[in-house]
């Protein structure tokens, strides 16, 4: 899975986090048709890490709460909204692999592989569009997808509202965030996308750095300038880059796109991708470029989990690019060797870029308690 009056408790993000702006969401009555009495929910305050952009949009009729949030986190873990009882949104999206699974191609609760990989969630909240081919483009339209799948979850929603109907538990809780006990599909979806819009992570090695809280090694250092390089000649000097924040763009500091790629994967495409959506040909093996934040901990990689390691990535993009793949973006096939027909990195380049890319790793993502399992605690 493959997002009236105001007062109350105010929720910090993992210490740590350089302060910057803040979304505040100030929920007012919420009053359904079942006639229950509204209820003031307390406004949940989302501080926004600095070096993040701070321009972030949440659906008018869905605000963040205390109440949305908590109880969004335990639908997120709640196995009851599988057909089996047996997976929730956790089991592919883990907290330890910064909410991806491990698997090259998840698993859903009848045994059979889907055809891509699980996407992590950190930093849901700024993605505009959603899954491997922007198949959604809000959180709350997303939440759906992987629970009524076939190759997923496999339960219609309308059957996991009934589950939790019958519970102790939901009820007062929907009657807390929502205004009424009796829950609806709507509602349920709001309250994981309220949840998976906390998933910040921004206390990286790398971030410390970029506020002057921490140092890199010369090796990241080199690495990081590897990163946001194009190989060109600029004043007689040739300069030697690895083009990859053309596709994971570091100057916001989310390290994804809002764009679809074709990487030179294959020449002919078991998988249409974006096509899928939009229908276009030219969009056919193009697919979103996901976050590299904490990429040293979502291994396999690609949509189709098709490498193992960073390694395996970085040779890909070095010397196995596929250049008579239809519709390759043009920046795939720059060359450290001017008039050459791959990019050429030296072993040590393909070193000092791995090297940088752990620093993106953070710790306090993969622990906050926030984020984990409720049942487990």
């Amino acid at each position: 899975m493959t997002f009236s009056t105001c007062t109350g408790r105010i929720w910090q993000l993992a210490a740590g986090l350089l302060l910057g702006g803040t979304l505040v969401a100030c929920s007012t009555s919420s009053h359904e048709e079942s006639g229950e009495n509204p209820v003031v929910t307390t406004p949940y305050q989302l501080v926004l890490p600095a070096n993040l952009p701070q321009n972030v949009g949440v659906p008018a009729d869905n605000p963040l709460t205390v109440e949305g949030v908590e109880l969004g986190r335990k639908l997120f873990y709640e196995v009851r909204l599988s057909r089996t009882g047996t997976q929730s949104c956790g089991s592919c999206h883990q907290q330890s692999k910064a909410f991806t699974d491990g698997l090259a191609r998840a698993v859903g609760v009848d045994g059979q592989p889907h055809p891509r990989g699980t996407m992590s969630l950190a930093n849901v909240l700024w993605e505009k569009t959603l899954n491997w081919d922007g198949a959604a483009t809000n959180l709350e339209q997303q939440a759906r997808l992987p629970i009524e799948n076939p190759l997923e979850m496999h339960q219609s929603l309308a059957e996991g509202v009934r589950h939790l109907q019958q519970t102790a538990l939901y009820p007062p809780l929907f009657q807390k965030a929502f205004g009424s006990s009796a829950i609806t599909e709507t509602n349920v979806l709001k309250a994981l996308a309220q949840f998976e819009r906390t998933l910040i992570s921004a206390n990286s090695r790398y971030d410390k750095y970029v506020r002057k809280e921490g140092t890199l090694s010369a090796a990241e250092r080199a690495g990081a300038g590897l990163f946001i390089n194009h190989p060109s000649e600029v004043s007689g000097l040739f300069i030697r880059g690895g083009t990859c924040h053309h596709c994971h763009i570091s100057e916001d500091g989310l390290f994804s796109s809002p764009s679809f790629f074709n990487n030179g994967l294959d020449i002919t495409f078991a998988d249409a991708g974006r096509a899928g959506v939009t229908g276009q040909s030219a969009d056919r093996g193009k697919f979103r470029a996901p976050t590299l934040r904490n990429i040293a901990l979502t291994a396999p990689y690609m949509h189709d989990g098709r490498f193992q390691t960073l390694e395996q990535v970085l040779d890909h993009y070095n010397e196995h690019v596929q250049t008579a793949s239809p519709g390759l973006d043009p920046n795939i096939l720059l060359s450290n060797t001017p008039g050459g027909t791959k990019l050429d990195l030296t072993p040590v380049e393909k070193a000092q870029l791995i090297a940088f890319l752990h620093t993106l790793t953070d710790s306090t993502f993969i622990t906050d308690k926030r984020f984990s399992d409720p049942f487990k605690q």
